[in-house]
């Protein structure tokens, strides 16, 4: 199998590239961003892309950017995500809307070449591989979207004025509501977040946490804003 390798560790991707080579495979690119990912996909036309999260320039979701291109772009290319932590943006959008072909695995939980070369089996061959603790994640933030959109249209006007830093009274003149109106639109807004009353947690904070979850790539595409 023609697989491109995409990490920021010369010592990583030398070494996947060979063990990958002891297991039958051919590495035809081992690249260090995900500029480079694109142009040695474009290049090789592999049948499957193993991409590390974080690369260069930020170390945040290059890679998950750098694999959604190449989704987009090049659809029949496996896609296979590694990182020592979980990306729920980018890579939950590919997992959602194009799970054919898709694998995503933490690098910690990799323990043997087996556990490796079983996920690029399965995902060259049309199948999804997540690991536990991604699936975990996902559906929680799936949990929180799901609750976000649940929230009346008031209701999500409120919340992104909250997310904007706004107080009661200033969110109380913007939507043209009382003050103890807007209380009660917030009241409702943690019920409905499943945001009970804690001694440790600020739930406005956790409230707009999951506003702006929603509204990150790979939430819900319909997002509302607050009248100007």
């Amino acid at each position: 199998m023609r697989i491109v390798i995409a990490d920021d560790s010369v010592l990583l991707r030398e070494g996947l590239s060979r063990l990958l080579a002891e297991v039958g495979h051919n590495p035809v690119a081992a690249v260090g961003d995900g500029e480079a990912l694109v142009d040695a996909v474009e290049a090789h036309q592999p049948d499957l892309a193993l991409i590390d999260i974080r690369m260069p320039p930020t170390f945040t979701h290059e890679g998950a950017v750098a694999a959604t291109e190449v989704r987009r772009r090049w659809p029949a290319v496996g896609i296979l995500l590694l990182s020592q932590s979980i990306e729920g943006r980018y890579a939950l959008e590919l997992a959602r809307s194009h799970p054919q072909r898709f694998g995503y695995l933490l690098k910690d939980h990799i323990l043997d070449v087996s556990v490796l070369a079983d996920a690029i089996a399965t995902v060259a061959g049309g199948g999804t591989v997540l690991d536990p603790d991604v699936v975990a994640q996902f559906l929680g933030r799936r949990s929180t979207l799901e609750r976000i959109d649940a929230l009346t249209a008031r209701e999500q006007d409120v919340l992104a004025a909250m997310a904007e830093g706004r107080s009661n009274r200033a969110i109380a003149t913007r939507l043209s509501l009382t003050d103890k109106t807007v209380e009660t639109h917030i009241g409702s807004i943690l019920t409905k977040l499943d945001l009970l009353p804690q001694p440790d947690d600020h739930r406005r904070v956790l409230a707009v946490r999951a506003w702006l979850d929603r509204t990150a790539p790979g939430g819900n595409d319909d997002r509302r804003r607050p009248p100007p």
